[in-house]
């Protein structure tokens, strides 16, 4: 299990005490323990959380805990977990506007718990990765299109613009920006920085040559210099010998 810093937002003393033991015994780290909806706010602004368990019902509370859920979507993205004793329809419909990553019931069982904050932390991670996939590309008066980065063969500085060769398109993307600006956005392992002018997609490439690279689904290869080449296969897996070629008798 993942060590989480984790809020609690719970007004009663007691049940918020056992809630912190049992996250601290598993190793998690409570951020702070809240007991209403302003206290909650106040926290999670000065250190963000990675999940927060919340009580639907708070007493003493401007706002109950589906609201204050549904606050706190509008300004960090972070999975919430509800602990109530509330199990009305009525309540859970509400709780459903919020996409909660579970809604447990009190009393709770700490294993049950702990076995929900795992799951919710392994689908949150799991979607975020996934969305991570995609980039929006600005197109000429028309706004963004979606581009999967597992797509983009490489990226070549082009002046003060950037030239972005995908696989799936005809034609290259041209945006305004230098390289340097738009290589943050390709921080995955598979992306190599071969040169200050070029970017490439390591899961791309087909073959290397003295001076030529070739991607799998462009034509045209792309220019290297003998010590980009030398660069690039060391960050290759690649055979160390040498190819034989024999001649028909």
């Amino acid at each position: 299990m993942q060590r989480l810093k984790i809020l609690i937002v719970e007004d009663e003393t007691i049940t918020a005490m056992d809630i912190r033991e049992t996250l601290e015994g598993a190793g998690h780290v409570v951020t702070d323990t809240a007991y209403n909806y302003e206290d909650a706010l106040s926290s999670i602004r000065v250190n963000v959380p990675d999940l927060a368990i919340i009580d639907v019902k708070l007493n003493h509370s401007a706002a109950d805990g589906i609201v204050l859920a549904k606050e706190i979507h509008l300004q960090y993205h972070i999975p919430i977990i509800f602990l109530t004793a509330n199990s009305e329809s009525k309540t859970v419909q509400r709780a459903k506007e919020v996409a909660p990553s579970a809604y447990l019931l009190k009393p709770f069982r700490p294993e049950e718990l702990l076995i929900q904050i795992d799951l919710a932390w392994s689908y949150f991670k799991e979607k975020q990765m996934s969305f991570e996939r995609y980039l929006f590309f600005p197109i000429q008066n028309k706004g963004h299109k979606r581009i999967d980065l597992n797509d983009v063969l490489y990226i070549k500085a082009a002046g003060s613009y950037t030239e972005i060769y995908v696989a799936t398109e005809p034609k290259e993307f041209v945006v305004s920006t230098n390289l340097s600006n738009l290589s943050q956005y390709f921080s995955s392992p598979n992306f190599f920085r071969l040169s200050r002018s070029l970017l490439v997609n390591l899961e791309q490439i087909d073959s290397i040559e003295a001076e030529k690279l070739h991607m799998k689904a462009k034509a045209h290869a792309i220019d290297i210099s003998p010590n980009n080449r030398k660069e690039l296969l060391a960050k290759l897996k690649t055979v160390k010998t040498k190819a034989i070629f024999k001649t028909k008798a």
